[in-house]
């Protein structure tokens, strides 16, 4: 039997918190719906609508994870920076750290792995600041 780190009670409590920062994040991020999707790990266009319509009864554990970084992501600009504009100005801007890309281009990419890649990096950054 697998073992999850989050139950399906703790899945249905996490998740509508999550979605609700993450759109609060995304629209402060100006992303489109398709960038919403391809973070969120490309949920049906329906599916994404009702999370959005706060039509929430659980997520996936990949989107839960998703979810995760993306607000520890947040959290770590926040740290880094005084304000949403720098922030965002930061997620965008391209990083030689990157390989050139920007931080939203990388997450972008799609897979979770991309934005533990972001996370990590910010965290290094964060503990050292």
């Amino acid at each position: 039997m697998e073992r999850r780190l989050v139950d399906k009670a703790q899945n249905k409590q996490l998740a509508p918190m999550g979605l609700r920062a993450f759109f609060k994040l995304a629209d402060s991020w100006a992303l489109t719906v398709e960038d919403q999707m391809v973070l969120l790990g490309q949920p049906s266009r329906s599916t994404f609508y009702n999370w959005r319509g706060d039509k929430i009864s659980g997520v996936p554990h990949d989107t839960l994870a998703r979810l995760s970084h993306l607000m520890a992501i947040h959290h770590a600009l926040h740290t880094l920076f005084d304000d949403s504009t720098q922030a965002t100005d930061w997620v965008k801007a391209p990083n030689a750290q990157l390989a050139g890309q920007s931080a939203l281009d990388r997450m972008l990419a799609g897979e979770i792995m991309d934005l533990y890649v972001v996370r990590t990096y910010l965290d290094g950054l964060a503990q050292s600041a």
